[in-house]
């Protein structure tokens, strides 16, 4: 019965100190050095432009798969046809 009782008391402790909101870890943006800031705006647009070219060749992907499978669905059903 004792280490039951430590033991929820001890968990009591553990949560109350989980449930604390942590100390902002990052400097608020008026301490940030420009050149740091114009390096991470030049990141961002470059993530931005490979993100756009990655849909764009999705979609042209999409597009070539569904010519090829039309023509894989008209090629199926003319082929029956021809045998008869």
């Amino acid at each position: 019965m004792k280490r039951t009782i430590a033991t929820l008391i001890a968990g009591l402790f553990a949560t109350a100190a989980f449930a604390q909101t942590p100390a902002p870890t990052t400097a608020p943006d008026s301490a940030t050095p420009p050149a740091v800031a114009k390096a991470e705006a030049a990141h961002d647009k470059q993530d931005t432009k490979a993100g756009k070219k990655h849909v764009a060749k999705a979609k042209h992907h999409k597009k070539a798969e569904a010519k090829v499978e039309k023509k894989d669905a008209a090629a199926d059903t003319t082929a029956p046809a021809a045998t008869k």
